[in-house]
């Protein structure tokens, strides 16, 4: 399965509403409201034009699978934040992740030249902070009641790379990648 990443354009605005809305990816994000028109059509309208911002579709043979992006974007502090997900339940399960993982790191660390990446996760997605984990991000904290999603108080995990754990962790990750079947030197960084 080809993967690359592609900016958002302003067609795939429908589209990255209804993923929003799936249970499957809301079930991970911090609100827990169904996203109506008028709301989505601000925050996409904002989305595009942020500087401190970058949204990509990720596209698996060519499809829409999925929504990747960096946020709070801070050339001065050299860090920024970042969070993906797969809007399609199709793609789930079938290694994408860690190419996805593997393609922001690169142009975090690598183009953009930033020294921190930073994520949270609900504290039960528990199969997502491990991955990042696994690709070397350090757990800094955990946000106690971070998060209120129907009635309920959740924990937030919060973990961070930098540019030099990056390095050390980039043989061993490529190394994985080769050993199931992809090859790192053509997957493009974002752009």
């Amino acid at each position: 399965m080809s993967l690359r990443l592609r900016l958002v354009e302003p067609t795939d605005s429908a589209r990255l509403l209804a993923w929003r809305n799936s249970p499957e990816v809301a079930a991970y994000m911090y609100n827990d409201h169904a996203i109506s028109q008028a709301e989505h059509d601000r925050w996409f309208a904002a989305a595009m034009v942020a500087e401190d911002r970058r949204y990509w579709i990720i596209q698996a043979d060519d499809e829409p699978v999925g929504l990747a992006n960096l946020i709070r974007i801070d050339p001065e502090a050299r860090r920024c934040e970042w969070a993906y997900y797969l809007g399609e339940a199709s793609t789930r399960g079938k290694g994408l992740g860690a190419r996805i993982e593997y393609l922001v790191l690169r142009y975090v660390f690598e183009t953009r030249r930033l020294n921190k990446l930073w994520c949270e996760v609900l504290l039960e997605n528990e199969a997502v902070w491990k991955m990042h984990q696994s690709f070397g991000f350090v757990r800094e904290a955990l946000l106690r009641e971070h998060v209120c999603k129907h009635g309920r108080f959740h924990d937030v995990v919060g973990l961070g790379m930098l540019h030099s754990e990056w390095q050390a962790a980039k043989p061993a990750i490529e190394a994985r990648l080769r050993a199931k079947g992809f090859e790192p030197e053509m997957l493009p960084a974002a752009p």
